[in-house]
């Protein structure tokens, strides 16, 4: 088995607004692992909020990774390769991916049957509009027109209320508010109680994740649920984030892998916290990595390939707001033809 790396700009439908940052584009890696015939494909898509890069990332990838020549399971090889990739959270994702996608080809399986995880659900995933213009808003609820759930990105404070209520003007689909630690504890307080007219489902980290104290009041104060972003990274954090939060939002470049995920999602149900798969800008071969683990959660949050113009490949579809998984092997991607060259 040998690997490769290739690096593809994403470029995005809109800017995308954060509490802490504005994009327009972003790199991306793409792993593989190939042995004779048979490839299985990563992507890591770092950010630097976990200090975390893509020239860090190419620095480790050029210094090379080892495969042991010998293996008896896919157990083994991660534990082989787990340690050379320096603990670089979204790294690893790319290589439990690509590790997976191999295994459940060869097997003739996707990778939800190799994994033995549950099928059965369907679920309905929601659609982001990140901090802009407001003047935008009525073309992004256009766009989201086939999603029954609006995620909106909040946490600009002076701006929150009207975005909401210029989203209200065209709309009255269930929203999803995610403040990306952007709202200090009186901030948050007060806009809740505003919130509770505007078919509110849930509020995703409101504050920065050092201010556990102040989520355990919002918490205690309001009736919307509270979940767990950047406090909910990997399975170490869910017994010290339980008692602020009704449910955590776990997402493969965080955590680190597909088999952390599966931790999170175990541990998580022994505190009786409610689990939402989310995603960071990822292409078809993430979000399709992630929705793998779709029927054993309670909420899907992966439409980043959705905000991509030049996605390169086809994987997980969205059918009437609802996710729907390829049935073809491994993660089930097809590369687009004008991509050929991500192609190894």
């Amino acid at each position: 088995m040998k690997v490769y790396f290739k690096k593809h700009r994403v470029y995005l439908k809109y800017n995308f607004g954060l509490s802490r940052s504005n994009n327009n584009w972003y790199d991306r890696i793409y792993v593989y692992l190939k042995r004779n015939n048979i490839t299985g494909i990563g992507e890591a898509a770092p950010s630097p909020r976990y200090n975390e890069s893509i020239h860090l990332i190419e620095k480790i990838l050029q210094n090379g990774i080892k495969i042991p020549q010998s293996y008896t399971s896919y157990e083994k090889i991660w534990k082989y390769l787990k340690p050379q990739l320096s603990e670089i959270k979204s790294l690893e994702a790319a290589f439990s991916m690509a590790l997976l996608d191999y295994m459940a080809k060869v097997e003739k399986k996707t990778v939800s049957k190799f994994l033995k995880l549950k099928q059965n659900k369907i679920h309905k995933t929601s659609y982001t509009i990140a901090i802009g213009r407001i003047s935008q808003i009525e073309e992004k609820v256009k766009d989201a027109e086939g999603y029954k759930i609006l995620k909106v990105k909040l946490g600009t404070v002076d701006n929150d209320k009207n975005i909401i209520k210029e989203i209200r003007k065209y709309t009255d689909k269930k929203i999803r508010v995610d403040a990306n630690e952007g709202w200090k504890l009186d901030q948050g307080l007060e806009i809740c109680d505003w919130l509770n007219k505007y078919n509110i489902e849930l509020i995703e980290q409101p504050f920065p994740s050092n201010k556990f104290e102040d989520t355990i009041k919002l918490k205690e104060y309001t009736d919307i649920d509270i979940y767990a972003d950047e406090n909910s990274c990997t399975s170490s954090d869910i017994s010290k984030i339980h008692s602020a939060f009704d449910g955590i939002n776990i997402k493969l470049m965080k955590c680190g892998s597909i088999f952390e995920a599966i931790n999170m999602i175990q541990l998580a149900k022994r505190y009786k916290l409610k689990v939402m798969l989310g995603c960071m800008i990822e292409t078809s071969v993430a979000i399709s990595a992630a929705a793998q683990l779709a029927g054993e959660v309670d909420l899907i949050d992966l439409d980043g390939n959705l905000l991509i113009k030049n996605d390169p490949f086809i994987g997980a579809e969205i059918h009437k707001g609802c996710l729907k998984i390829s049935s073809n092997y491994g993660l089930g991607l097809n590369l687009k033809k004008e991509f050929i060259n991500l192609k190894v």
